[in-house]
């Protein structure tokens, strides 16, 4: 219990002082400086709308290529559907002397069916797929674009406070 009792106080004490913030540096503010770092601002504040943007509009994308998928996959499920009751409805109509062959027509053309509706699910999540990784790209690279634009607005306006 003792054990216990000294590593939670002992994690209290690390959490404390491991939470401090160093005290923010302070630029003295000249009109320079305010000027530079209004710029900066804006230029940030563009960077970040254009990276939502560029995000919303890969989204859009991407549901939109999903969505179309989802489509194709429902047409070539009801198409399946629709050979399997075609083909029990054979089964059904077959004399009782032909009915273990229509049975086995039958089973090859549910299982012939059931093989295109599952290359059509294969193919369109390949694509949604494929589509889904070009937008992570698109995103990623927006990020690293506003980044970049961050890190030069603040070399920018360092830049103005050690002129003055």
């Amino acid at each position: 219990m003792n054990k216990l009792l000294a590593t939670l106080i002992a994690s209290v004490f690390a959490t404390a002082a491991y939470a401090q913030t160093p005290a923010p540096t302070t630029v003295p503010t000249s009109p320079a400086i305010s000027k530079e770092q209004a710029k900066a601002d804006e230029k940030v504040s563009k960077a970040e709308a254009k990276e939502a943007k560029k995000d919303a509009d890969a989204d859009k994308d991407v549901a939109k290529v999903a969505d179309k998928a989802e489509k194709k996959k429902a047409k070539a499920h009801a198409k399946a559907a629709k050979a399997h009751d075609k083909a029990n409805e054979k089964v059904a109509k077959a004399d009782a002397d032909d009915k273990m062959k229509a049975e086995a027509k039958a089973e090859k053309d549910i299982a012939s069916a059931d093989t295109k509706a599952a290359k059509v699910d294969a193919k369109q999540d390949a694509k949604v797929a494929k589509e889904q990784a070009e937008a992570n790209r698109d995103k990623s690279i927006a990020a690293a674009k506003t980044s970049e634009v961050k890190a030069k607005a603040a070399a920018d306006v360092k830049e103005a406070a050690a002129k003055h």
